[in-house]
């Protein structure tokens, strides 16, 4: 098995059992700015396996099989690990400033930022069959998401900041282990581009159809 499917194994066993577990236990194990004051220092590594609701951990697992197994692939399983530990980690002490102090931080989006990221700038180009695109375009618009969504002050209990702080967290990663990281990253932005123009080409005939379709929305 590979490390990124134990990972998202001990993402699912954990959540199961906080689901189940009182708010002391679930103390112990996420993530806050309080908590880690008050001395659980371990909690940035331990609350990357706690997620809030199944739909919270079924869309970070979706992301972390694409990202983690392609990053994996690319540069090793023990490699894999330390950019999501390291990612994670530190993403959490570095939302600090941006959070009230007993906001629970949990789930392992920071990290899966911090791996997107990195798998941006090495393979680009992968095609997920998952999310239908490859994977550096799949990184940039999530980014890019994140960024309209604290621009514009999107909540819904969603730590945008967090994820944009992952995602920068990543680049040094993606830059140290490819030699061609400033070509995957205009490839990326290519990608990107060709993107937003079909979007912007298919969007009125789209629209005319659903008018169509629903006349009275």
């Amino acid at each position: 098995m590979s490390q990124t499917n134990i990972v998202i194994l001990l993402c699912v066993l954990v959540s199961l059992f906080v689901w189940g577990a009182d708010a002391q236990v679930v103390a112990l194990i996420a993530f806050s700015t309080e908590g880690f004051f008050a001395g659980r220092i371990w909690t940035p590594a331990t609350t990357l396996l706690v997620h809030a609701t199944p739909l919270h951990l079924l869309g970070n697992m979706l992301f972390l099989f694409v990202f983690g197994n392609t990053l994996e692939n690319a540069v090793n399983g023990r490699n894999l690990l330390l950019v999501f530990l390291a990612g994670g980690v530190a993403t959490s002490l570095l939302s600090i400033p941006f959070y009230p102090a007993d906001t629970l931080l949990v789930g392992a989006s920071g990290a899966i930022f911090t791996l997107a990221a990195t798998v941006m700038l090495i393979r680009p180009l992968k095609f997920s069959w998952l999310f239908l695109l490859p994977v550096g375009l799949v990184a940039i618009l999530y980014f890019l998401y994140n960024i309209l969504a604290v621009y514009y002050g999107f909540s819904g209990g969603v730590a945008y900041i967090s994820h944009i702080i992952g995602f920068l967290i990543g680049l040094p990663f993606g830059i140290a282990w490819s030699q061609k990281w400033m070509r995957n990253l205009a490839l990326t932005l290519g990608l990107l581009a060709i993107y937003l123009i079909v979007i912007a080409i298919a969007a009125p005939a789209i629209i005319d159809i659903t008018k169509r379709i629903l006349p009275n929305l």
